[in-house]
């Protein structure tokens, strides 16, 4: 299987990356093929909202030109995406964010008979990482996050919330086998 993961924290070697790391490991222990995108080193712009995206179905389409149609034409070609994102304001990083608003591009006819999607059957899973609990900190972003998988008319290759993670580096001694499981999952 193809799997794409999209590395949304700016700290190349903090928490988040420590726990992708570990889902990486696990998946290619499997036989997988595995590339990682670090979303800090691309140049990826807002999204216009021009909808000239919107006048082709079977391509990207967008405007503008940068690192984006790249990342998005891997997750067309992927099998699974999946996203990570430390927890930010209650929200995801803006390296993550900007990526998600300019996949609007990936989708046409939403909410009408004609909804299409470049990754439509696509596996996409999403992995957090937080200082805090789940409840009244981050699940506003699995609930974004399970929207925009309906949006892509994706399926649901699983999600994980690694909290009580420090700037330290200090995480939940459970951490690891939770990463290894979730990986495990993803590909089932």
């Amino acid at each position: 299987m193809k799997i794409l993961t999209l590395l949304g924290s700016p700290r190349k070697k903090g928490n988040t990356a420590c726990v992708l790391g570990w889902v990486e490991d696990e998946l290619k222990a499997l036989g997988h093929e595995v590339e990682r995108v670090d979303l800090g080193n691309k140049n990826i712009k807002g999204c216009l909202g021009c909808a000239k995206c919107k006048e082709d179905a079977t391509s990207i389409a967008c405007v503008q030109k940068d690192d984006a149609e790249g990342i998005l034409e891997k997750m067309i070609a992927a099998d699974v995406t999946l996203f990570t994102s430390p927890a930010y304001f209650w929200g995801f990083t803006a390296q993550v964010k900007s990526l998600m608003d300019r996949s609007w591009s990936l989708v046409t006819g939403y909410h009408t008979p004609e909804h299409a999607s470049l990754v439509e059957g696509k596996g996409q899973a999403l992995l957090v990482t937080g200082g805090g609990q789940y409840d009244n900190n981050v699940e506003p972003l699995f609930t974004a996050f399970d929207r925009l998988r309906a949006f892509y008319k994706a399926e649901d290759a699983g999600d994980l919330f690694i909290g009580g993670c420090a700037m330290d580096g200090q995480m939940p001694g459970d951490a690891k086998e939770r990463a290894l499981a979730f990986a495990r999952a993803m590909v089932k």
